[in-house]
């Protein structure tokens, strides 16, 4: 994958076919260090696959025996002199978290956040992305959404075209003229 959006798409993706219904995405730039964290409510995973889970020959895919998203992921955070950790709970949800060195030359672009965001709308899964550039931070919260939207379901185009926007203008404003 070409930019971390990439991955956090793939993640929150899992997070969907994993049945959970609160998805919150954290992404913080603060001293050099880009930390993404994506937790979900899902079904989670027992100790046995939980271990094995960073192995590209481990998956729960039925189409295909090989599971690319995770393994790649964790191997982007230590080529740019980040981190990985990935927990879960069988029953109780996933946590997976990587974090990159801003200026490590191999740290691949952060790419459209807003895109990803909207890219995994759906009505029936609540979504909180918090977004922060050292001490300024921007929340979306979908059950807020969904909300003011009343009957109108919030993957329709013209409100996903509104929240793309939206989304865009406030990553813009946090990133301060700081590309990610």
């Amino acid at each position: 994958m070409r930019e971390i959006a990439l991955h956090i798409l793939d993640i929150v993706e899992n997070s969907v076919k994993a049945k959970a219904t609160l998805v919150e995405v954290i992404i913080e730039a603060k001293n050099n260090l880009l930390t993404v964290t994506i937790r979900d409510n899902g079904k989670g995973m027992d100790k046995e696959f939980l271990a094995r889970v960073t192995d590209p020959f481990t998956t729960t895919r039925t189409t295909r025996k090989v599971g690319m998203g995770i393994p790649l992921l964790k191997q982007a955070a230590e080529t740019a002199g980040g981190e990985f950790t990935i927990t879960s709970e069988l029953g109780k949800g996933t946590e997976v978290k990587a974090s990159f060195v801003i200026d490590n030359i191999d740290r691949m672009p952060l790419g459209n956040v807003a895109e990803t965001a909207v890219t995994v709308l759906n009505p029936e899964v609540d979504f909180v992305w918090v977004y922060t550039v050292e001490d300024r931070t921007f929340t979306f919260d979908t059950r807020e959404v969904k909300e003011e939207l009343g009957d109108i379901p919030i993957d329709s185009p013209e409100i996903v075209t509104f929240l793309k926007s939206l989304l865009t203008e406030n990553i813009e404003s946090i990133n301060g003229g700081i590309n990610l």
